[in-house]
């Protein structure tokens, strides 16, 4: 009687032991529903999968613990029946957006732009960060926006509308780009402040751009490694700036003097 099940498939591990898989076939797609440990149960998941494919009264908010097929096996079915494509994914498209199903509370939205990315690697959680599989490596997302791994949010970046869920492009500004600089609203305008740890934080100097910050940054380092401090400081990476642009900047900036004395303060 199990074998005639429809959907149902029987299939053995390397240990002898007898396990069921479910599958549908809709409009010509084949659709893996997971692997189950008796026939009824897949023939179960196969009947829940069947029904979210045809019935449009079926949304996600009608998922509980007590449905046989996994919540993310809802959100693929569901985004499949509603804008005919399926993702391995647990994605649900909108017009301008989509969204990301980790768990049914906690709900990511992307940019269109990003859905050829998303719906080919899985997105992992560990607490606040949010990783992919990239080459056998977890990559953090926040990569993707231009957020460092060392930034702060609210000092580095912010998410304009206050959602930290939401990774759309319009929603993230990033505040400060590189090692050791915060942008600071002064009564004169924007300047920037570039500050080193070295055993505690000391002001390397206040400059106009991002850009000369960074780069005092970087001529700090140089400055505690002729002096003999032995630290893997990380420098900045300037890519649009010309070697020999980069250099007149250098030249040109100030340091405090507590960083070129370092050693004799």
């Amino acid at each position: 009687m199990e074998q005639n099940l429809p959907g149902v498939f029987t299939a053995t591990k390397k240990d002898g032991t007898v396990y069921y898989r479910a599958s549908i076939t809709h409009k010509k797609k084949h659709i893996s529903l997971g692997s189950y440990p008796t026939a009824l149960i897949a023939y179960g998941a196969y009947l829940e999968g069947t029904s979210l494919l045809t019935d449009p009264e079926l949304h996600l908010s009608a998922y509980s613990v007590h449905r046989i097929l996994p919540f993310e096996k809802w959100v693929c079915l569901i985004n499949y029946r509603e804008n005919g494509i399926y993702f391995s994914t647990p994605i649900y498209i909108y017009k301008k957006y989509f969204e990301y199903y980790l768990s049914p509370e906690a709900v990511l939205k992307f940019d269109i732009d990003d859905l050829f990315y998303y719906s080919s690697h899985k997105i992992m959680r560990r607490g606040r960060h949010f990783f992919v599989s990239d080459y056998g490596m977890q990559v953090n997302i926040m990569n993707r926006y231009g957020i460092k791994n060392y930034a702060v949010r609210d000092r580095d970046y912010r998410f304009v509308n206050g959602n930290d869920m939401d990774f759309r492009y319009e929603n993230i500004e990033i505040l400060n780009s590189y090692h050791g600089v915060t942008r600071k609203n002064t009564k004169n305008g924007i300047r920037y402040v570039t500050k080193i740890h070295i055993n505690g934080n000391y002001t390397v100097g206040t400059y106009n751009s991002d850009i000369e910050a960074a780069i005092a940054y970087n001529k700090a380092i140089d400055l505690l490694k002729k002096a003999g401090v032995d630290k893997n400081f990380s420098p900045n990476y300037l890519e649009n700036l010309s070697p020999s642009a980069y250099a007149d900047i250098y030249s040109k900036l100030t340091v405090s003097r507590k960083i070129s004395n370092y050693l004799r303060v």
